[in-house]
């Protein structure tokens, strides 16, 4: 009873495209954290090489580079940044825009907060869905203990052992339903926001790099600038992303 009311709930409460996009979360619930230091690093090292290359031969020797990523000689040495289509996406629309040459760092910082906001929203939906049954759950707990009292109440003149045994099990509905809310559900919307947290930070590392550059700031001191936005639990050492990115480059 209790499963099946928070199922259907779930399917009345919410239209196709946040059933879909919450039932499209859940194996990455179970999977392990995408942010990993190497990941980061490799990304820096894509940007400053990108950067390096604008720096020397200008923005328009980047632009096959930009609109044919998976055939870049640059995107195809970092293929854990490639096949993350996002994030690839972010990276060209910009450049493309930096490209163009039609707006300042203003214009395109304010473009960036506006997407990386919209693509935050997105990512809560699946987290509010779930954390809105987790809500209730003990509700349909009690529920399911009301149920039980009645039973109980139509068996009334049976051995008191009995009587108390159906009991019992009307008050395990409440008991169930609150285990599962606090204990299993509310966890899981917590994780859920967590992990969009976690891929946030790419997108913003990208954003504080490529508004450096278009500042005018050299290509290390760009990527310097991506490096201090990440969590210190990731962040590589100025040395260590150093030599990261020189040997990329002698690949």
């Amino acid at each position: 009873m209790i499963g099946g009311g928070a199922l259907g709930a779930f399917f009345v409460g919410n239209d196709g495209k946040s059933i879909k996009a919450t039932l499209k979360s859940i194996p990455s619930l179970f999977g392990g954290s995408k942010a990993s230091k190497q990941r980061y690093m490799n990304l820096l090292a894509l940007l400053f090489e990108i950067l390096s290359k604008i720096r020397k031969d200008g923005l328009m020797s980047i632009e096959n580079d930009v609109e044919n990523p998976e055939s870049s000689a640059l995107f195809s040495k970092y293929p854990e940044v490639l096949k993350d289509h996002h994030l690839t996406e972010f990276i060209t629309d910009y450049l493309r825009l930096m490209i163009s040459g039609n707006m300042d760092a203003f214009q395109i910082e304010n473009l960036m907060d506006n997407e990386l906001e919209t693509h935050h929203h997105e990512g809560l939906i699946p987290a509010h869905c779930i954390a809105k049954i987790g809500d209730g759950l003990p509700a349909f707990g009690i529920v399911a203990a009301v149920m039980g009292v009645v039973h109980t109440m139509e068996s009334v003149g049976i051995p008191p052992s009995e009587l108390g045994m159906l009991i019992a099990h009307a008050l395990v509905g409440t008991f169930l339903g609150i285990l599962l809310a606090y204990g299993f559900v509310g966890p899981l919307s917590g994780l859920l926001e967590q992990k969009l947290d976690e891929s946030s930070k790419l997108f913003q590392t990208v954003k504080v790099t490529l508004l450096a550059s278009l500042n005018g700031y050299a290509p290390a001191i760009a990527v310097e600038f991506g490096r201090k936005v990440l969590y210190s639990t990731e962040r590589p050492g100025f040395s260590e992303l150093e030599e990261h990115v020189k040997q990329a480059k002698s690949k």
